[in-house]
Parts: C-alpha cells; sequence; structure tokens
C-alpha cells in the first residue's frame, strides 16, 4: 500500500525547533529569507502565516521588518534634519526641544515597530504625573505623531501608534477685548516711541514680532501703508528675522493721523532703509519679556487697566474689524491664510451687540425696516 505523498510547500519554509514549536521563513522581494516574527505549535499554523505573508507581498504590502528595528531616536533626528529647512527657526528650535527633552528620554531606545497605542497613553500620562503642562504635552504628542506619520509614510511601519489617545485638554482663556478708547489710553500712557509701537498692536493688529521687525523701508508714510513681511522671534534665547507666522505677507494701510505721526518720528530716526524702528537704548533689537516689563506693562498700569496682554491688542483689533467690516476682513489685517483661524482665536462677540440684534429683530416682526436691507449689517 502506498505511503500518503506530504503536500508541497511552494512559498516558505517551516522547520521544527528542538522546543518542539515550529518556525516560518519567507523570501522577500528581495529574495532574502527572514523568519517569523513569532513561532508556531503546529505545521497547520506555520502555514496558515506564510500564505498570509505572501499575499501581502504579492499586493505590495510588505514591509521590511528591518526597518521598523529603527529606534525613535535615529528616526527622530534623521526626521527633523529632514523637515528642518522647511521650518521658521524658533519652530525647530521648538521640535528638538521637545525631541530632546520628553521623546528622546522616554522612548528613544523604542523601536519604532515596538510602539503602541498604549505604550505612548502611557508616555502621556507620564508626562502629566510629572506636573507638565497640558501645552507641553500637547505639543510634544503632535511632534511624535508627525515623526510617527513620517515612519509610516516612508514604509517603516504599517500605522501610526499616536492614534486613540486621549490628551489633557487646555484650558480655557479668553483674551481682554478692550474697546478702542481703553486701547488708546494704553497708547496714550506709553513712552515714546513705544507709544507708536502699541499703537501698531491695536490699530494695525500686528504680532509683536512683526512690530519689534519693522524697519524704516516697510513705511510709506504718503500712502499711509506698511508693509509686514518680516518677523522678530527668539528661540533659545537668541533672536531670529523670519518671515510672520504661516509666511503671510501683507500690505496694512493705517490711519492719516498714525501715518503723519510715522513720518515725524521718521524723520528723526537715524541709520538707513534697513534701520530697525523700535529698539533697545542701546540700538538693539527688541526682546519680549523685557520690553513688556519696561514698556508695555507700565503703560497699561498708568492707563488705570489690568490685565492685558500685547496679543490682547491683537485679539481686539481682530474683534473690531469683524463686528465693523467682516471676518475676512480681519483675517486679512492680522495675516491669516484661513479666516476660520480668525473667529477662532481672535474675534470675539462685542458687548451689547445682542441687545441691537434683538431690537432689530423686533422691528424686522413689526415690518419695518425690510426695503431698507442693506441697514442690516450696520445693525448687527
Amino acid at each position: 500500500m502506498a505511503g500518503k505523498r506530504k503536500s508541497r510547500r511552494n512559498f516558505g519554509r517551516v522547520r521544527k525547533l528542538p522546543s518542539g514549536r515550529f518556525q516560518a521563513r519567507y523570501p522577500g522581494p528581495d529574495g532574502v529569507l527572514r523568519p517569523a516574527d513569532r513561532t508556531f505549535a503546529t505545521t497547520t499554523d506555520a502555514d496558515r502565516w506564510l500564505s498570509r505573508k505572501r499575499i501581502e507581498i504579492e499586493e505590495g504590502r510588505w514591509l521590511d521588518p528591518v526597518e521598523g528595528q529603527t529606534t525613535v531616536r535615529d528616526w527622530s533626528a534623521r526626521w527633523l534634519a529632514a523637515v528642518s529647512p522647511q521650518l521658521k527657526h524658533k519652530t525647530q528650535a521648538t521640535y528638538r526641544s521637545l525631541i530632546n527633552s520628553l521623546i528622546v528620554p522616554a522612548l528613544g531606545d523604542q523601536e519604532l515597530s515596538s510602539l503602541r497605542p498604549i505604550t505612548v497613553a502611557e508616555w502621556v500620562g507620564g508626562m502629566k504625573t510629572k506636573g507638565l503642562s497640558a501645552s507641553r504635552i500637547r505639543q510634544a504628542y503632535r511632534v511624535l505623531s508627525q515623526i510617527m506619520r513620517s515612519a509610516v509614510d516612508n514604509d517603516m511601519i504599517p500605522q501610526t501608534p499616536c492614534r486613540g489617545v486621549k490628551l489633557p485638554r487646555m484650558p480655557q482663556t479668553e483674551p481682554h477685548i478692550l474697546t478702542p478708547l481703553e486701547a488708546s489710553r494704553i497708547v496714550q500712557s506709553a513712552a515714546k516711541p513705544h507709544d507708536l509701537l502699541i499703537a501698531f498692536l491695536a490699530y494695525a493688529g500686528l504680532r509683536v514680532g512683526e512690530a519689534f521687525a519693522l524697519r524704516r523701508v516697510d513705511i510709506d508714510v504718503a500712502g499711509g501703508l506698511v508693509l509686514v513681511d518680516e518677523n522678530l522671534a527668539e528661540a533659545n534665547g537668541t533672536l531670529v528675522f523670519d518671515t510672520p507666522k504661516s509666511h503671510q505677507k501683507r500690505v496694512l494701510r493705517v490711519g492719516p493721523a498714525l501715518a503723519k505721526r510715522l513720518g515725524k518720528y521718521l524723520k528723526e530716526l537715524p541709520g538707513g532703509d534697513d534701520a530697525l524702528l523700535f529698539t533697545t537704548p542701546a540700538g538693539k533689537p527688541l526682546r519680549y519679556n523685557q520690553w513688556r516689563k519696561a514698556y508695555f506693562d507700565p503703560a497699561v498700569s498708568a492707563a488705570g487697566l489690568t490685565d492685558v496682554t500685547p496679543h490682547d491688542l491683537r485679539a481686539s483689533h481682530g474683534t473690531w474689524v469683524a463686528d465693523r467690516y467682516g471676518v475676512m476682513t480681519a483675517a486679512h489685517r492680522l495675516g491669516h491664510s484661513n479666516a476660520s483661524v480668525t473667529t477662532r482665536h481672535y474675534a470675539r462677540p462685542v458687548a451689547g451687540r445682542d441687545d441691537q440684534v434683538a431690537e432689530a429683530a423686533d422691528a424686522w416682526l413689526e415690518g419695518q425696516g425690510e426695503n431698507n436691507s442693506s441697514e442690516v449689517p450696520e445693525q448687527l
């Protein structure tokens, strides 16, 4: 009687180990024979695993397991080097700081393929236990997410472990929206020429770094125009001139009164076209914390106000403009590429507007003003 004929395996190999379990090996697209990432109790289990691996290769979904053995430390360094040329100097410094202080110390020695969502969740929980702020934790998580997404895009791992992780909530803080008159009191209370700098924040909506970076050549006094094409930022103690946030250069018109004051100031300003409008007494570029302590906060106190930041003036400007002239105009003034940023972070309801809407709605109910619809936006 003829014996049973063994089925011939046409992909991969299976061998029995001294332990009694079975090891599967398969040829990758490069022809190199690789072992499975685990052993199997039976040859049937090993064959099933080989069948799935063969389908992965045939469908182009196969990833070289050696790539996934790259450590988080090594891949983070490579990723940062690759993206840095497209980043602003301050963003580069922030990413490097987060990687060196929070990501690499906790996860650096782990292989990319070993990370799981639970690993990332434990890392986030550990930072919270150490008392790190919600903002810092979320920043670190966003950077790790970018690093791991890049690993997926480069076929290092099949999917990112940064998914389904609960992050600490940011505290809800509202900007202090001033009235135009309150902002004017701060300008009038400031020492010269910093009154002009504060006026740029309140009545042109500039970021502080944009105002710090203004030069003589950026001002067209006759046309009442200001070119905003530079930003002064501080990264790890070093001052760096760069393009504005989101690279949004813009030309703004300022009022005749401000333009006239600027013209008078420029006549007395030493230096050529590249001279900075606002500097320290020694002629050096301004640093935010020093400037705020020396000039801004005293002006706020002298104006009889409290809890006002330089950023509040920009937010106030956005609110005034959006309320009177629409969100799109406010977005242009503030240098936002997307108006949703304006509404989410800057434009706020103006006190008393709801009462005005109620009065207008009552008039509409009575059938008044329906032939004068052009006045409706003004009422709102």
